[in-house]
């Protein structure tokens, strides 16, 4: 279970950027996650998009609508069931995420004011059909590759 929440002005990312986004987001998770583009594994994942007025965001000190410019401000999170999250799994994850955004806007690199927050979230701390989830009765469900799976077990003592 993966939860992408990209916080943006108002405006910034239409219908079309949306679209987009909504699957190369996933897929910038979801290859490192599992170790493959598996198509099984793509419901477990959610893409929101928040918009906030300019007047609802600020940066050094100063709110978007005052800045006197157009500062290009997003914020994502990734919230993402405890796995085998190294440092490097997560650096590759949030560099694709940015590398998708800064596609989709057109742009040859990412804007310094994007700023992505990865997060594990402990195991037995997510909740979802009546009950709580975990990750390890999905690593038997094919989705991921055996060296994924292999991480995954080691990381959490399974």
């Amino acid at each position: 279970m993966t939860i992408i929440t990209v916080n943006a002005p108002k405006g910034r990312l239409d219908l079309g950027r949306r679209r987009e986004l909504a699957e190369t987001l996933t897929d910038a998770v979801l290859v490192p996650e599992v170790g493959q583009p598996a198509p099984a594994a793509r419901v477990g994942f959610q893409v929101h998009f928040v918009e906030r007025e300019r007047d609802m965001m600020a940066i050094g000190g100063r709110l978007l609508s005052d800045a006197g410019q157009e500062l290009d401000v997003m914020v994502i999170d990734i919230a993402v069931m405890d796995a085998a999250w190294q440092p490097d799994v997560r650096g590759q994850v949030i560099e694709r995420v940015l590398a998708a955004l800064a596609e989709s806007c057109g742009l040859e690199k990412p804007s310094p004011t994007w700023w992505v927050n990865f997060r594990v979230i402990d195991e037995g701390s997510w909740g979802s059909s009546g009950g709580v989830l975990s990750v390890l009765p999905l690593l038997e469900s094919g989705v991921f590759t055996e060296e994924r799976a292999k991480a995954v077990r080691a990381a959490l003592g399974a």
